[in-house]
């Protein structure tokens, strides 16, 4: 994580030359060595003028404690594992869609280990009802009170195998926990943890059994990250790793310490809050979620959920790299995955083999890059 970005003008609050040229290990999958300029004119209270290099080198560390340490148990998944963090400390939540045994489940698992969480995971099935997920009123006979059991919403980390198995019924149930942070039983309102977080998997080679994903409950989720089998080479590893014994997961819970508690989570996030976005990156968001609009190819285009997902992920992304302003590779590094998910194409688009990637593709290389 050298210098990412060399020079950012002076009036700006930022020294001329490189920044942050401490080494750093396990370096974030995407580069960015860019020389532009940038109007770093600041008018808000909430800028880089608040934070301090060694706050975001802080989380530059944080982050490569949990690239190694899942390095010792996950073979590859380095951009999954960076996606996830990202939605993390920007307060939203994930969506992993990929065929079974790409270690979804056991990259959260983990997670929750290193994070000091609580953690939940929901099987899903087509029989599973909302109260199953959010918990039930019952009778105490003793007490001659209703008391709420609570399910197994209310914890840190919530992991939902497979949520297209769930009936739209059943998967309504997470749209009001997702995006305001509480759930309604019986009229009665309750707050969830103040730390939720989501990470959902579906399997889009399976259709027998399932119902896609209501587009309510697709724009809720901040990413949506499409895991692949690995390829030759790690596949190879995982095979000496398992045949050595080091991909034991019990060896892991006993021998892996928390690196962070949730304190440090909202510590964190506050520091990212604070990372500055100047006009022409933001003009530059702006343009790219008006273009998924206007494409001849889309008949939805992404939400305004998607604009504000590109600028509390390009803010921590650039946290994570160690930096204090989000620059515009940054945009273009979640461009996919924050607006992927939130694109319908046209049926003539679909029946051309036209895909999502491809459009926003194109549009990127159609806006100008500030």
């Amino acid at each position: 994580m050298r210098g990412n970005v060399d020079k950012f003008r002076d009036e700006g609050g930022y020294a001329s030359g490189r920044m942050n040229s401490e080494p750093v290990s396990h370096v974030p999958l995407h580069q960015h060595q860019d020389t532009r300029r940038y109007d770093t004119t600041r008018g808000s209270a909430t800028d880089s003028s608040s934070i301090s290099p060694e706050d975001v080198r802080d989380i530059a560390r944080f982050y490569n404690l949990i690239q190694e340490a899942l390095g010792r148990l996950i073979v590859g998944n380095e951009q999954l594992i960076e996606h996830i963090l990202t939605a993390l400390l920007s307060e939203g939540h994930i969506l992993i869609e990929g065929p079974p045994g790409t270690a979804k489940t056991t990259i959260a698992k983990a997670m929750a280990i290193m994070t000091s969480c609580e953690f939940s995971r929901l099987q899903s099935a087509i029989d599973i009802q909302p109260s199953d997920i959010i918990g039930v009123r019952i009778f105490n006979l003793e007490s001659k009170v209703f008391e709420f059991k609570k399910g197994p919403i209310f914890t840190n980390i919530l992991m939902i195998d497979e949520i297209n198995r769930l009936s739209p019924k059943a998967q309504s149930a997470f749209i009001e926990a997702m995006g305001e942070q509480q759930v309604t039983v019986d009229g009665i309102t309750m707050e969830l943890p103040p730390f939720f977080f989501v990470v959902a998997t579906q399997n889009p080679h399976e259709f027998e059994g399932t119902f896609p994903l209501l587009e309510v409950q697709r724009d809720r989720f901040m990413f949506c990250h499409k895991s692949e089998y690995m390829d030759a080479e790690n596949e190879l590893k995982i095979i000496n790793r398992a045949d050595s014994g080091s991909l034991e997961w019990r060896h892991f819970v006993e021998v892996q310490a928390p690196v962070l508690t949730i304190n440090d989570i909202f510590r964190y996030r506050a520091v990212i809050d604070r990372v500055f976005v100047c006009d022409q990156v933001k003009t530059y968001i702006r343009d790219i979620v008006l273009a998924t609009r206007k494409h001849g190819d889309v008949q939805l285009g992404s939400s305004s959920r998607a604009s504000l997902a590109l600028v509390k992920g390009g803010k921590a992304v650039a946290a994570l790299q160690g930096r204090t302003y989000v620059i515009p590779d940054d945009i273009k590094q979640l461009a996919t995955v924050t607006l992927g998910h939130r694109i319908i194409l046209t049926r003539e688009a679909i029946i051309g083999n036209v895909t999502t990637s491809q459009v926003i593709k194109e549009i990127l290389e159609n806006i100008e890059v500030p």
